[in-house]
Parts: structure tokens; C-alpha cells; sequence
């Protein structure tokens, strides 16, 4: 099995942490095949991928790529541009889907399908927490803003995947200090400089996070303080309600939305011990009530507090 490194000529960010990436070194000659420019890496099972497709469009390339070299792979990690409304500079990294939306199956505005979620990688937290400590070592988080994202836009794929990101203008996704912190934070966590690799142990305490801003403040605090893993992180727009008549559940596509990011977590994390924060302040009384009970049905337990520590 391998882990597949995914860039496109089409972003510059992109293309920008995919020579970061380079640059490190161990990695063979590259191979045009039908599909884009393949690396094999000689001491860690790993391919770098260069497509000319941008990557949010690139539905199936996990399969494409299993077809064309004959190799499972493990995970996707893309490595792409950020774009924010406030071009704040950012590092960030996110797992992807399109939950809440709808009509379910369309495709979306941003790639993916309405209301379909990707597995997210379990690298999700250790990246997190690994790109923390170096972007405020190498004095990145003076200009940065050092974040993660809750679950948003495509491919469509089938292998637990992840977003690595440059944001927010051109002006950071072409810096190259910026890409070499990312570089640097994922040879780390594949073991391609020779470290043992972070890997997923079965057992561990892996959270989903529910409600909140795209940002995700609260979730983001407790991992940033923890050594907790994460899966999928719902804002409140993904999780869309209609209030209820009387005593009857609550409609819209919020139950949907957490079912499948629910089942899509339990899947990246197998043997897993899944578990939801709420970021309590931002539901309603009764759309609390609601997640709650339906969380009940998909044995989640809630935890808050000083049980996160």
C-alpha cells in the first residue's frame, strides 16, 4: 500500500509544496503515464503525483492511480491552494466532502457529490498538532494564521483523504517557506527522512467534531492541546435543520450529513474508540436534542470538558 501525494499543474500552491516535497530528496525519476507524472520514493512507500486536472475536480484518481501502477493505496494526500473571503495567509488542512448539501448525488459547486463525505486520513491531528510546532519554530505563525477547516468540497474519492493548503493570494501560495513547513511536516509523518512514521494504532480515541464555524475554534483548541485523532469536523452549515411542529424530529439534512460522516470516520479509524465534541453554543436547545438522541442510535458517545485533556 502506498500513500499518494497529489498536485496539480493548475495551482500554484500546489506546485509550490509539490517541489517543497521534492526537494527533501529519496525521491526516483519521474514516469509519464496516462494519468500525470509519477515519483516513487526509495525508503517509504509513497508516490508523488503531478495531474494536469485540478485536484477538487479529480473525482476516482485514487482508483485511476491503482489501475495505472498496480499499487493500493492507503490514502490520499493533496496538496493544494487555500482561498479565503479575508486573504488571511494561512496554513491549513481539512478532510473533504460535501455534507448538508443537497439534492444528494448532484454534483457539487466545489467538486464531490451532495451529500457525499471522503474517509478523512487519520493523519488529520498529527499533521495538525506536527505543523503547529514548526510554522511557530521557524516564526511562520507572525504572519500565518496556523488553522484547520471543517470538511468541505471534493474529489470524490474512495481512499481516506486529506487537504493540505497554502492560503490565501498568490503572494503566500508561491512562498516557499511556507511549502518547505509542509514538506518538512509530512516527510516527518510518512518516515521519508528515515524516522518511524506516524501511524494509526487501533484504540485510540478518535473525535468527531459538531457545529461551530468553518474554522472550527473549539475543535481546534482541543486538539491543539491534546493527542487526541480527528476525524470529520462538521460546521453548523453542514449540518442544516428545519424546526420541528410540536414534537415531531426536526427535518432538513443534518441527520444524513452526520450518519454518513459517522460512518466515513469509523472507516479511516478501524478498531477505533469514536467519539463527538459539541461545540454546544452554537445548536439550539432542540437541535441539541436532536444530535444528541440520534448520536445515541449510532453509539457516539458525547464528551466536553476535562475529558478531553
Amino acid at each position: 500500500m502506498v500513500t499518494l501525494l497529489l498536485a496539480s499543474r493548475g495551482d500554484v500552491a500546489s506546485v509550490n509544496l509539490h517541489d517543497a516535497v521534492l526537494r527533501l530528496g529519496g525521491w526516483g525519476e519521474a514516469v509519464e503515464m496516462e494519468h500525470g507524472t509519477v515519483r516513487t520514493h526509495s525508503q517509504r512507500p509513497a508516490h508523488l503525483l503531478l495531474i494536469d486536472q485540478l485536484h477538487i475536480k479529480a473525482d476516482g484518481i485514487d482508483a485511476i492511480h491503482e489501475e495505472e501502477t498496480g499499487q493500493t493505496v492507503d490514502e490520499v494526500l493533496v496538496l493544494s491552494r487555500h482561498v479565503s473571503a479575508s486573504q488571511t495567509p494561512a496554513l491549513t488542512l481539512h478532510a473533504i466532502g460535501v455534507p448538508g448539501e443537497t439534492p444528494h448525488g448532484e454534483p457539487g459547486q466545489a467538486g464531490g457529490l451532495k451529500g457525499a463525505v471522503v474517509p478523512p486520513s487519520p493523519r488529520f491531528a498529527p499533521l495538525y498538532r506536527a505543523m503547529l510546532d514548526l510554522a511557530r519554530a521557524r516564526g511562520l505563525d507572525e504572519e500565518f494564521d496556523l488553522t484547520l477547516e471543517a470538511t468541505h468540497h471534493g474529489p470524490l474519492l474512495e481512499r481516506p483523504t486529506l487537504y493540505i493548503e497554502i492560503g490565501s493570494t498568490i503572494e503566500q501560495w508561491e512562498r516557499q517557506e511556507a511549502a518547505d513547513v509542509w514538506a518538512e511536516v509530512i516527510s516527518r509523518n510518512l518516515g521519508l527522512s528515515g524516522q518511524p512514521p506516524v501511524e494509526w494504532q487501533p484504540g485510540g480515541d478518535v473525535m468527531i467534531g459538531l457545529g461551530g464555524g468553518h474554522y472550527a475554534p473549539r475543535h481546534k483548541a482541543v486538539l491543539s492541546e491534546s493527542e487526541l485523532w480527528v476525524g470529520h469536523i462538521l460546521a453548523n452549515y453542514a449540518l442544516p435543520f428545519e424546526e420541528p411542529d410540536g414534537d415531531s424530529a426536526p427535518a432538513g439534512a443534518w441527520r444524513h450529513s452526520l450518519e454518513v460522516s459517522v460512518r466515513a470516520t469509523r472507516e479511516a479509524f478501524p478498531g477505533g474508540n469514536l467519539f463527538a465534541h459539541l461545540d454546544r453554543k452554537s445548536f439550539k436547545g432542540w437541535q441539541r436534542s436532536a444530535i444528541l438522541e440520534l448520536l445515541s442510535e449510532l453509539d457516539v458517545p458525547v464528551r466536553r470538558g476535562r475529558e478531553l485533556n
